[in-house]
């Protein structure tokens, strides 16, 4: 081995090697090789007229290594060429290309340890294609889950892990885990060149390993020590090691709800979702509160949700999260469920059955932003690859964490690839994207000067708006009957209108202004809602211009806000009184439904996420017959195609009376497909029994009374009208015919109408 001359002034130590070979030594041995292929594995080289094969491979505990060939018997010693742990040994096989990977192991002898024996993980060949890193860098390689991260595969016959990472502003990439003593400098990765793809293959890498990558930027700095992007499964945290998991264990039973949710027009389906905590829906108190399984959740959660009538349920994010209390908002293993509950096949075995017993499965999923914690996306590379480099782009004010730069097609391929990841391997119905406004206006949550404009000098994030419609386009393309649900509170137009008609593409959207009007009318005292009635008729002012959801979610009873039960006024059963009218209300206004767990029986503290729901307090009465309303409210709002077939148009609501302001009171109709089948809605909300409460009705006929929130069985006063009353020919509200009501206080009185 040939060294340089020394310059004038440097001493002999500090003289730099003059051969590539040399050279890559040198890197290799400062960890800091892009191209350890180059160096390590099989090699032909030429000694004047001849050529051998030889092999040469990195352990820097080794005392001693050999070389086993496929069917030999005695080992071949290995000369070490570098005090480091660099060594290579001839092999006797012809000197021509491919080797293949079976021809030889490597014996490795290090001190007060039993020898241990490996295939060569420099031997094996490239695994991506190269039409796989051309779709990456386009950003339409819709399945990289199956590419990317870690990958148990059998190659020429031999098992191992697949590993594959994005780091494309690295010097060096390393796989490190308990298998290699965490030490970065061995199992460097191969650089896929442009498209900043690196790939190895470990061969003898088990399931259950625990790994992650050391990454060393090509700026200076120490390496970073980052979990895989693309993990299966996770440590459970304070740990953050990534875990070499396998997706094919569970044996799916759902295809009966598949092939029907394919086929389903959700629009005029009934949909009433159960959104739900994992860790706090229920404890095992008599454990110290721990959590329930995925298993024990199956158990329980399911005949309960069955029992309420619930059509769907949604999950609050289980992707794997470092802090318990960001309650999975703040993601970071965007392809791991958490491991708080179980391992990846308890996942699914809990949505199968959720899908077995008829119930749909809807995710709460984190496009929006995400944790700076140094184990996960933030600089992952050194630089700032997933996120905007100027925190007046890359940094969210509110919360602290890191804003998705969605301009960039890899960060794109990222975020859809991993939508649809839950979708396809977990078989999920659908996706309700948290903190759409923060994506949609560059200047959300901003000073000015805070914030810059984009190219035109406006507000609108345009790279987002392009990534949200290109995430409705594909997941609708890929997978029918999947609903993309938009938790957007601002008046940003179409966004449950399709791409091809200007609107972002989402199935459904939360409609936050309904919600935030009607609880703050609620929250008044009775005898000042009059002050406060158009807070009640405002929505339908603008109801039919999305496809919403009427969501009393975790949001509204977290952060001093109250429960639902205590935001009511009055006594305590007035409190009662009050929530059985909400519910009402919202089961007869038009849109989808969703309620956060608890609210259904009357939590009476906010919810806490450390702790269980209050369920002792369904032992009193008031609770237990708030429980029955839902469970009736569920039931009729599925039978009653008036109630749900016609969420979206103003076809399937009319207004009788919106005006009687100093009573508080409101009527309506809602309508099926057929205009002959509609239920009269009558809510009044005020504390007074009004006798003789008089409401215009479309037609004549007999008003049967199938709902009344005051019913004795729901806690009520059993104030009603014997079952229902016959219109009369009695002009009202520029009606040809009326009804005369008995109307309950603070209650919400539905009626069928019936032409018998």
């Amino acid at each position: 081995m040939s060294t340089a001359k020394s310059s004038p002034g440097e001493s002999p130590e500090q003289a730099q090697p003059v051969s590539e070979f040399e050279r890559d030594v040198a890197l290799l041995l400062r960890a800091e090789n892009r191209d350890p292929f180059r160096l390590l594995g099989p090699h032909i080289t030429e000694d004047g007229d001849s050529k051998r094969v030889v092999v040469r491979g990195f352990f820097p505990r080794a005392s001693e290594a050999f070389v086993t060939m496929d069917g030999g018997t005695n080992p071949i010693p290995a000369r070490r060429i570098s005090p480091q742990g660099l060594f290579e040994a001839d092999l006797p096989i012809p000197a021509a290309l491919p080797i293949s990977p079976t021809r030889y192991r490597w014996r490795v002898r290090e001190p007060g340890q039993p020898d241990r024996e490996s295939y060569d993980t420099y031997a094996f060949p490239p695994l991506l294609s190269d039409f796989d890193l051309h779709l990456m860098g386009e950003g339409t390689h819709y399945q990289k889950y199956e590419k990317m991260g870690a990958h148990l595969a059998v190659v020429g016959g031999v098992a191992g892990t697949q590993f594959g990472v994005w780091a494309p502003n690295a010097l060096r990439v390393s796989v490190v885990g308990d298998f290699n003593q965490w030490d970065g400098r061995t199992h460097s990765m191969r650089n896929r060149g442009p498209s900043g793809v690196w790939e190895l293959f470990v061969p003898g890498l088990v399931e259950g390993a625990i790994y992650k990558y050391e990454i060393r930027p090509s700026s200076a700095g120490l390496p970073l020590l980052k979990s895989d992007p693309y993990a299966f499964r996770s440590e459970l945290r304070p740990k953050t090691g990534s875990v070499v998991a396998r997706l094919d264990r569970h044996q799916w039973n759902d295809r009966g709800w598949i092939d029907y949710r394919a086929k389903q027009d959700w629009f005029t389906s009934p949909i009433s979702v159960y959104e739900l905590h994992l860790g706090s829906w229920r404890r095992v108190v008599e454990e110290a509160g721990r959590w329930l399984s995925y298993s024990e959740l199956a158990d329980q959660l399911i005949p309960y949700v069955k029992q309420m009538g619930y059509t769907h349920v949604e999950l609050m994010p289980v992707m794997e999260h470092p802090l318990d209390v960001s309650w999975g908002y703040q993601t970071l293993g965007y392809f791991a469920a958490t491991s708080r509950y179980g391992a990846p096949e308890d996942f699914m075995a809990f949505v199968d059955r959720l899908h077995q017993a008829g119930i749909g499965v809807f995710l709460d999923w984190t496009p929006a932003h995400f944790p700076s914690d140094g184990h996960g996306l933030g600089e992952f590379d050194g630089t700032h690859l997933y996120e905007h480099a100027d925190p007046r782009q890359g940094r969210h004010p509110d919360w602290g964490t890191l804003v998705f730069n969605y301009g960039r097609n890899e960060v794109q391929n990222f975020l859809i690839s991993n939508a649809l990841f839950w979708i396809d391997k977990y078989h999920l119905d659908g996706l309700r994207v948290d903190a759409v406004a923060s994506m949609l206006y560059l200047d959300y949550s901003r000073r000015e000067g805070e914030w810059i404009p984009n190219e035109f000098g406006g507000r609108e994030n345009l790279a987002a708006i392009a990534f949200l419609k290109r995430l409705n386009e594909v997941v609708y393309e890929r997978h029918p009957g999947v609903l993309t649900i938009a938790e957007e509170s601002t008046s940003w137009p179409m966004v449950s209108r399709p791409t091809y008609l200007g609107g972002l593409g989402f199935s459904l959207k939360w409609n936050m202004g309904w919600m935030n009007d009607t609880l703050s009318y609620f929250e008044q005292e009775p005898v000042h809602r009059k002050y406060h009635h158009t807070q009640m008729t405002f929505s339908m002012l603008y109801a039919f211009t999305e496809n919403f959801v009427l969501p009393f979610s975790h949001d509204e009873v977290v952060h001093g806000k109250a429960s639902l039960l205590n935001k009511m006024p009055g006594d305590h059963w007035q409190q009662f009184a009050n929530l059985r009218l909400l519910y009402g209300y919202m089961f007869a206004h038009p849109g989808k439904k969703l309620m956060f767990m608890g609210g259904e029986f009357g939590q009476r503290e906010e919810w806490n996420d450390g702790t269980s729901l209050e369920w002792h307090l369904l032992k009193y009465p008031a609770h237990q017959g708030l429980q029955r309303l839902t469970t009736d409210l569920n039931s009729l709002y599925r039978s009653e195609a008036a109630l749900h077939e016609v969420d979206f148009d103003w076809h399937g609501f009319e207004w009788l009376d919106c005006n009687d302001a100093d009573a508080s009171v409101l009527s309506f109709v809602r309508r099926g497909k057929h205009p002959g089948n509609f239920v009269v809605a009558v809510v009044n909300c005020t504390p007074v029994l009004r006798e003789g409460y008089r409401v215009g009705v479309p037609e004549p006929g007999f008003y049967r009374e199938i709902m009344n929130t005051d019913a004795e069985k729901y806690g009520g006063t059993n104030v009603g009208n014997l079952g229902g009353v016959y219109a009369e020919a009695v002009p009202w509200n520029n009606r040809a015919n009326s009804i005369n009501l008995r109307l309950p206080p603070l209650a919400a009185v539905y009626f069928k109408h019936d032409r018998r």
